[in-house]
């Protein structure tokens, strides 16, 4: 049984639309003690933006105290609240995403809502006030008492204040966007075969094609120019393509553990075909739910997908306004692109991710987010 939590999340904007911030705090449900406060200035969004990035980072920093908390969420947005109660429907492009997002997070019955007079969300309303102060400050906002770093900037953070421009065609209209290009591994010796291999199998390595691929795809980047960071999964594949890239762009590899792939379980090293003749009332029911794992303790999709959106925000976090190659597995960068659609689970098995292919996402400072590439293989013909 998991803890108790409550949030309470608000987000403002000074002209709605107009700059604008969100302010968060999780609380003990029981001694009312403040676990965890976040608040960030989002630069120009409407009202109801800034609201539904207040309770995503909410959520988010719950998660990240208990994964397997109930909630109790309050605001006084009486919009988010009816429409995250399934009460109202979400006809507003810009809040649909972020909706998903947040429903992804906690699984739906751990969670609940509640409005609330404005008076009884004070302390998150104070965040978010202090988040857009500190963004017509040119800073970023911090807890009380806590200074601005002095540490020297690192390698990576050279130049963060004036990222490189993007390539052609990848302008932003709300400032410089976060883009995050999507690099699937190159092949193993199981790629061909097209058998499960995920993040509970052998952890195999690049076959020959596999190196050859990743190579490929570091020529193609380099003569890009645009990469500012290299983040890898932690698993062998990922980790080797990574290598092969940073060491053409002349770049670090940042390991982040929520890129790695699905856990397959017993599905491992098995073939689809395989599978269906061994348990084909779990392949059924895994095609049929995203809530379902795979048989002997993997994960299902809905899983998957709250760690690699917590991933993401860290990602975006961290890396604001630059362009970051992310190096991983089919499962997370199809979840990245349909959580960046807003798109159903189902749409996993419709997209086409190919062994070393190029993807990219943009995340602009609304909440909102643009496709920008998909399964792009011409760096391999």
């Amino acid at each position: 049984m998991g803890r108790r939590f409550v949030i309470e999340a608000d987000g403002g904007s000074r002209g709605n639309p107009g700059p604008a911030g969100y302010g968060a705090v999780v609380k003990d449900a029981a001694t009312g003690e403040v676990l965890a406060e976040t608040a960030e200035f989002i630069g120009h969004a409407t009202n109801n933006v800034a609201e539904y990035r207040g309770l995503v980072a909410g959520l988010h920093a719950a998660r990240e105290l208990d994964p397997e908390a109930s909630v109790h969420v309050l605001m006084d947005s009486k919009l988010v609240v009816e429409q995250m109660s399934g009460r109202w429907k979400i006809k507003h492009p810009a809040m649909r995403p972020l909706a998903a997002e947040a429903r992804e997070i906690f699984p739906p019955d751990a969670v609940r809502y509640e409005w609330v007079p404005r008076a009884r969300n004070s302390h998150a309303d104070r965040l978010a006030n202090e988040a857009m102060d500190a963004g017509r400050r040119g800073e970023q906002w911090r807890p009380s008492g806590v200074p601005e770093p002095a540490a020297a900037p690192s390698q990576e953070d050279v130049g963060a204040t004036a990222p490189a421009a993007p390539p052609p065609g990848w302008s932003a209209d709300l400032g410089t966007p976060t883009t995050f290009v999507l690099l699937r591994h190159g092949e193993t010796a199981l790629t061909p075969q097209k058998r499960f291999s995920g993040s509970g199998g052998d952890d195999p390595e690049l076959s020959e094609a596999g190196r050859r691929q990743a190579e490929a795809a570091a020529t193609a980047l380099a003569t890009r120019g645009t990469v500012q960071a290299v983040v890898s999964s932690p698993l062998r594949r990922c980790q080797e393509t990574a290598a092969a890239v940073a060491a053409r762009l002349g770049l670090d590899v940042r390991t982040e553990n929520g890129l790695r792939e699905t856990d397959f379980g017993a599905w491992e090293g098995l073939t689809f075909a395989e599978v269906k003749e061994r348990h084909p009332a779990d392949l059924d029911a895994w095609l049929a739910s995203d809530t379902a794992a795979p048989t002997g303790g993997g994960e299902s999709f809905a899983e998957v997908a709250r760690r690699v959106a917590v991933a993401r925000d860290k990602l975006i976090a961290r890396y604001a306004g630059r362009t970051v190659l992310l190096v991983t597995h089919v499962t997370p960068v199809k979840t990245l692109v349909r959580l960046a659609l807003g798109a159903p689970p189902e749409s996993l098995f419709r997209m086409e991710l190919s062994a070393a292919s190029l993807s990219a996402v943009a995340y602009y400072a609304d909440g909102n987010a643009s496709l920008r590439l998909l399964n792009d293989t011409s760096h391999l013909s």
